[in-house]
């Protein structure tokens, strides 16, 4: 029988969680510890779900010998510096998205997992779990599609003045690394990057439309892409909408189209239509099922099976399903995005190395 797996996590907001409540569902792992700089909010997940050990100071999960891995669950700056640390303490890290805020932080974690490179490293994008993006790929990859044609990814949702001012970290470069692009609409981003295969190049614009004086970053974004596999893409996305949450996924190829919407297909059109009709079935049977009381509905169902896949890397000694390098890509995507603007120019993504950053113009 293994041993017990003990977990922490670092970072008590509305993210935590679904990260506990994943972990609880997995026999032989327990979470040791409740760890955020306010010791209420702490305090108050620990006595929620039964977790001994409460802190202020992530250094103090790292000093515990006891403890295996953490989630890091913290404002997007502080990723880096505690991913970092707790590689250096020889802990497996589970970081949320985004990964990181800028290029820095990316060159600190992973300059520390080089140096222990035994350890499991992986970046939350929990969507790669979902059973039609798993399977969208597949099509992509056995060729469905014929010549991919165009990709694109849109996010239309909404973001209050409240919901800004709750968190004094959100929007704002600093802190967030971004708006809308490095928070919402990176699940997204993640889902066509990972699908159609990576970005070669891109140029992109952003904005602050209707939150002037409210954050500093943007609520509005577009960009234009090249796939490494030659095909173009299209990424577009808001939170200043009066829709509050929609997001599409569509792909368009020379033998055929899949437009998603919600967890929903809105067209599936391919040349032949056997192909058209098993797409169209095989869609409607990637039913998504939560398992946990505290995601919210746009996290959908992928937390549970990502921490388990997590936890089994760790135990079988193997890269998780989501490596942290592939979650650097997808930053480094919203990256070049914020760079493209500030430049004006297309930009090419390094297929090795760092992504340009709008603080190291």
């Amino acid at each position: 029988m293994a041993r017990t797996l003990n977990v922490a996590v670092i970072g008590c907001g509305v993210i935590a969680p679904a990260h506990i409540e994943s972990y609880q569902l997995l026999p032989g792992v327990r979470v040791r510890w409740a760890c955020d700089l306010l010791a209420s909010k702490a305090r108050a997940l620990a006595d929620r779900y039964g977790i001994p050990g409460v802190c202020t100071d992530f250094r103090d999960v790292l000093r515990d010998p006891a403890v295996d891995a953490v989630s890091v669950c913290t404002d997007h700056a502080s990723h880096a510096p505690i991913s970092a640390a707790a590689l250096r303490a020889g802990k497996h890290v589970l970081c949320e998205k985004a990964l990181a805020a800028n290029a820095a932080g990316l060159r600190q974690m992973f300059r520390a997992h080089a140096a222990r490179p035994g350890l499991v490293f992986s970046g939350v994008l929990q969507h790669r779990f979902d059973p039609a993006m798993r399977y969208l790929k597949r099509l992509v990859e056995q060729g469905a599609f014929g010549a991919i044609l165009t990709a694109g990814t849109h996010l239309r949702c909404l973001r209050t003045a409240d919901y800004y001012a709750a968190d004094t970290w959100r929007g704002t470069w600093a802190r967030e690394g971004g708006a809308v692009l490095i928070n919402q609409a990176i699940h997204f981003i993640d889902l066509l990057v990972w699908i159609m295969g990576g970005v070669a190049m891109l140029s992109g614009a952003h904005t602050n439309l209707t939150h002037k004086g409210v954050i500093e970053t943007e609520d509005t974004a577009v960009a234009s892409l090249q796939f490494r596999n030659g095909a173009l893409g299209v990424i577009d996305a808001t939170c200043s909408s009066n829709i509050a949450w929609e997001h599409t996924l569509a792909i368009h190829g020379s033998d055929g189209a899949v437009e998603w919407r919600n967890g929903c297909a809105l067209k599936v059109a391919f040349a032949s239509r056997a192909r058209t009709t098993a797409v169209t079935k095989a869609l409607a049977a990637c039913v998504e099922r939560q398992t946990i009381s505290a995601a919210k509905a746009h996290y959908g169902a992928g937390h549970p099976a990502q921490i388990a896949d997590f936890v089994q890397a760790i135990r079988a000694h193997r890269a998780p399903f989501v490596p942290a390098a592939a979650a650097r890509h997808t930053v480094e995507v919203v990256l070049a995005i914020y760079a493209a603007h500030h430049r004006r120019r297309w930009l090419r993504l390094p297929a090795r190395g760092q992504a340009a950053d709008r603080n190291d113009e």
